[in-house]
């Protein structure tokens, strides 16, 4: 119960952060879904993360009924893959033996979302989760049904007081994880992260060895996370100190590199062209706006991509992925997904 408790709070308290940091403005706009700048149905959607070949979108739900939602990118509907009627459950004790069972659907609201690379044509997701319990919700995703079906296998509870963001799976099943905002603290502990104060840091976590600490990975709202191909190097947003950092893995000792990025990145995705796109919020009152910016892996150059004030329609930006020609771009508040043209290289 206790942890219920202050999983309710964390969300409620980090929700009515961002709010206060929007300038107070009319009522959203209806979403026109044959406007081609939007994708409607959406409720907050916090992470987006496109299925193998292109063609279907995962989206959270990060308030709001919640759940997950999966969008066919050439007309841009919507529908509620998880929870729904068609939703399968096959619990997979031996890669999760301490889950105690699904989320309780009518709880259930997501956050940073993770699909295995590759053609299929089953894949892998996870969802970071909320509301019913601080968790990594774990699913298969078959691609060849017209519309892909969901099936959950399984969980892992994070341990008290870790406050989940985002999540990267590993090939062994297991992940690493970030510990954003750790659960209990209250609104001074959001102010510290914010003004800079190191706050939590990564974790990983595998069927025999369970939770432990990323060495050298504490940071100021520990956000987005990716990983290097070969799994040698992590690169983390950290949204508290508004900077981007580049972390060894499994290196004696660790290596850490960390550039300042002058606004507050959230979630990080891998462009085609093997750079980084780090997408967040300027948080300053008299120029509030969503930031996305391309960062070079080896060398952390760092390419302005977009700005965009936030305006009734939009704001907010957590997330940026390349669907096409055009960002499709995520947000914390809001029933829309922005679709903005991609820079030309």
């Amino acid at each position: 119960m206790k942890a219920s408790i202050s999983v309710a709070v964390l969300l409620v308290t980090t929700a009515a952060l961002r709010v206060d940091a929007q300038p107070q403005e009319s009522a959203l706009p209806p979403c026109n879904s044959a406007d081609t700048h939007w994708v409607c149905g959406q409720q907050t959607p916090e992470d987006l993360v496109a299925l193998p070949g292109g063609q279907w979108v995962i989206s959270s739900a990060y308030q709001g009924a919640g759940g997950m939602n999966l969008i066919k990118v050439s007309d841009r509907t919507s529908v509620v893959v998880f929870p729904g009627p068609l939703t399968k459950q096959q619990p997979d004790k031996k890669a999760y033996p301490d889950c105690p069972g699904p989320p309780d659907a009518t709880k259930f609201t997501t956050h940073g979302v993770y699909v295995d690379a590759g053609r299929g044509p089953v894949v892998r997701v996870m969802a970071v989760g909320h509301g019913a319990r601080e968790s990594i919700e774990v699913f298969r995703m078959d691609l060849r049904p017209a519309t892909p079906s969901l099936t959950w296998v399984g969980c892992v509870i994070a341990p008290m007081p870790i406050g989940l963001n985002a999540v990267r799976g590993l090939a062994d099943g297991g992940f690493l994880t970030t510990n954003w905002l750790p659960r209990g603290g209250g609104p001074e502990a959001l102010q510290k992260m914010m003004a800079g104060e190191k706050n939590g840091e990564l974790w990983e976590w595998h069927t025999k060895s369970g939770w432990k600490k990323v060495p050298g990975s504490e940071a100021a709202g520990a956000n987005g996370i990716e990983l290097s191909a070969d799994g040698k190097t992590i690169y983390l947003a950290a949204w508290g100190s508004q900077s981007f950092i580049r972390l060894s893995r499994g290196a004696t000792p660790v290596k850490h590199d960390e550039i300042p990025l002058g606004f507050r990145p959230d979630n990080i995705h891998f462009a085609r062209d093997g750079s980084l796109l780090a997408a967040g919020q300027i948080t300053d009152p008299a120029n509030r706006s969503s930031r996305v910016v391309k960062v070079n892996p080896k060398t952390l150059l760092v390419k302005d991509i977009l700005t965009r004030p936030d305006d009734v329609t939009f704001g907010g930006n957590t997330t940026a992925i390349e669907i096409g020609k055009n960002l499709w771009l995520g947000s914390y508040r809001g029933d829309r997904i922005a679709v903005v043209p991609a820079p030309m290289p």
